[in-house]
């Protein structure tokens, strides 16, 4: 990749756009390649000027602060952080251009000229590459994958949306690695590539203030699977209607091995007689019995399940060792974690639940769920289906924060929620004393927002940082 990158880029001008945790990452990587380059930053954050990674660097340019996108357009090379969705950066030069048509600007921004992380690191190693994508479920399934490859002595990474930045490990891969890649829509957005085992989860609404449209949204994950080669391989939940639709004209020419709770796809997986269950042109081999005990409650995480078994049995592991890899993975923070039981109340932190689908799986998973705080900041998504489950469901008390928070509540009076209290708050702190004095003894309070976090808090991890740092302080008399 370091040769890849010189000979490239050796004479071109380079524009790093955006400088989180992955942006820095290129950085270090280009400044390994070229240390007297003039390299050009450009972000939103001023405060990135005071980066301690950079303060000794004599060969920086910075465009920071509103008007940061504005001067991209002069480069010949623009390193793209996943976290800045393309039509800003295509909407800004349409103002510097005082053109209000849109129509031209492919012309002044061109494909080419546009490269992230994940695209070089596919087109060095992607035979290597299991790649990972969905609404929800992805973080999860990487780690689960991860976990499994790891039990049976493989030689694995985990990268990605992870947040493990591909460019951190490019020195440890060696040509028997097997490399984990958590994708994101952003990640996959402009790809022209894709990794030899693709695994779709399932499409949801998300993320609609980045993309133009939920479509658009859509075909951005699909990327995963667009460019594969008929010797790799397909993971994808048939039971999705959008993947399902969006996959049908790409299954002839590639492998493919689709997973089904409904169905027997064969090859691919499925539940029969309490196993789940693996198909290729070997057999049928029973590999996990769903009846046994495991961190990972659950309908939702029985498809992640599915999907890791699927991608362990193509990876050639032994059923043996995949049931121990199952047995074994403790799940993530903020995603149905258990925090503890608090004033004879049993808590649990689902932050990471940003769209209604996992609010209402998390509702389903945790047992005697009497209070749910869920809410934040507002995206624009369907809300309607979430309080027509909710009024059905046996949870008690919603506690109903921010601009997300306001359109549930109004969903909830259109359906009617007789029976049901309904408190709404300001603050996201405000829900400890409501949900102390409302929630019965020996029931749970379960916060799954089906809403972002930042309206507030940084990131969902903040937030679900936060709620445990309430909940276990000292208990509200």
């Amino acid at each position: 990749m370091l040769e890849l990158i010189r000979e490239r880029y050796e004479k071109k001008t380079i524009l790093l756009l955006g400088f989180g945790r992955e942006g820095q990452s290129t950085y270090v990587l280009l400044r390994r390649i070229f240390p007297h380059k003039l390299l050009t930053i450009a972000d939103l954050n001023n405060g990135v000027r005071e980066n301690p990674l950079i303060q000794h660097d004599d060969y920086l340019h910075f465009i920071t602060g509103t008007g940061y996108l504005e001067q991209i357009a002069a480069y010949d090379v623009i390193f793209r952080s996943p976290g800045i969705p393309i039509w800003k950066l295509m909407a800004s030069v349409d103002e510097v251009d005082g053109n209000p048509s849109a129509k031209h600007l492919n012309g002044l921004i061109s494909r080419e000229k546009v490269t992230s992380q994940t695209e070089l690191f596919l087109e060095c190693y992607s035979k290597q590459v299991i790649g990972i994508t969905g609404t929800k479920g992805k973080s999860t399934t990487s780690c689960l994958i991860y976990h499994i490859l790891k039990t049976a002595g493989r030689d694995v990474l985990l990268v990605g949306n992870i947040g493990n930045p591909a460019f951190h490990f490019i020195d440890l891969i060696t040509p028997e690695t097997t490399v984990v890649f958590e994708l994101s829509s952003h990640q996959l957005e402009f790809l022209k590539l894709s990794p030899h085992i693709a695994v779709l989860l399932n499409l949801y609404e998300e993320h609609l203030d980045a993309y133009e449209s939920y479509e658009a949204y859509q075909l951005a994950k699909f990327n995963i699977t667009k460019y594969q080669h008929p010797d790799d391989y397909f993971i994808f939940n048939s039971d999705d209607p959008h993947v399902q639709r969006l996959a049908e004209p790409f299954l002839m020419n590639r492998r493919r091995y689709p997973f089904s709770m409904k169905n027997h796809p064969s090859p691919g997986g499925f539940i029969h007689d309490g196993f789940v269950c693996f198909e290729d042109e070997m057999g049928v081999v029973p590999v996990w019995k769903i009846h046994q005990d495991r961190y990972l409650r659950g309908e939702h995480n029985l498809k992640n399940i599915m999907a890791a078994v699927n991608v362990a049995m193509i990876c050639g592991i032994d059923p043996e060792m995949i049931e121990d890899g199952i047995a074994t993975f403790k799940g993530l923070e903020h995603r149905l974690e258990y925090v503890g039981e608090f004033g004879e109340i049993h808590f649990y932190n689902d932050s990471i639940a940003t769209i209604p689908e996992a609010c209402m799986e998390a509702i389903k998973a945790v047992p005697n769920v009497d209070t749910l705080i869920a809410g934040g900041f507002d995206r624009g998504i369907d809300y309607s289906s979430l309080a027509e489950f909710l009024i059905l469901s046996s949870v008690r008390n919603f506690i109903l924060v921010g601009a997300a928070g306001k359109r549930i509540i109004e969903h909830l009076s259109t359906v009617g929620h007789e029976g049901k209290k309904v408190f709404f708050i300001n603050r996201f702190d405000d829900f400890k004393s409501i949900a102390f004095r409302e929630t019965r003894a020996g029931c749970a309070c379960l916060l799954s927002p089906a809403a972002a976090s930042y309206d507030e808090f940084k990131n969902f991890e903040e937030r679900g940082k936060r709620f445990r740092e309430l909940v276990s302080s000292e208990v509200v008399k």
